[in-house]
């Protein structure tokens, strides 16, 4: 099966995985593309980007269209992430970004491998204690991600494919709820 865990910044996404990882341990867990660029060297600017998010994004399409289909993995961060983030960061730099082209292509094919999407959304009251970076901007993905994953507003969940799945509670609640959508 693969999965992919999508949320903005501080929702709890690698704690989840992290937690999935260790009770599933058949599952490879492959990070979020930010880390696997940083450790290859990639210079980020001091905040969030297009040009710094677009990289992200492409390096989550080779990532999840490179590995093998038919293997038990999750993924941290999948390119719904990533267009939320450049949909919110391109109006602060004051222009609309879309996707098009072989690039919309491309990010379709990438979400088509998926089995499951798991939207981890921000919690009322917030269970993360201590300060998160930019959380306006954290606000403004949560909400663009609950709007493109209940609406489908850039129309890429074909057919129902993949599925997606929002989940919240404490940490033991989520991990029961991806278990018992896998079984």
């Amino acid at each position: 099966m693969r999965i992919a865990v999508t949320g903005t910044h501080g929702c709890g996404k690698t704690t989840l995985i992290d937690d999935f990882i260790s009770a599933h341990g058949e599952y490879e867990s492959v990070p979020e593309p930010y880390w696997l660029l940083a450790q290859n060297g990639m210079p980020f600017a001091d905040g969030p980007t297009t040009v710094d998010l677009e990289e992200q994004l492409g390096q989550s399409c080779t990532l999840i269209l490179e590995q093998i289909v038919g293997k038990d993995v999750i993924f941290d961060r999948c390119p719904f992430d990533f267009l939320a983030y450049l949909d919110v960061v391109s109006e602060s730099e004051s222009f609309e970004w879309l996707p098009q082209g072989r690039l919309l292509g491309r990010i379709a094919r990438a979400l088509a491998t998926f089995d499951l999407v798991i939207f981890v959304p921000l919690q009322r009251p917030d269970e993360i204690a201590v300060p998160i970076e930019y959380p306006q901007l954290r606000t403004k993905v949560d909400r663009r991600l609950k709007i493109m994953l209940r609406q489908d507003d850039l129309g890429l969940l074909d057919e129902g494919r993949p599925r997606i799945a929002e989940i919240s509670g404490s940490r033991m609640h989520r991990l029961a709820c991806i278990a018992s959508m896998l079984g």
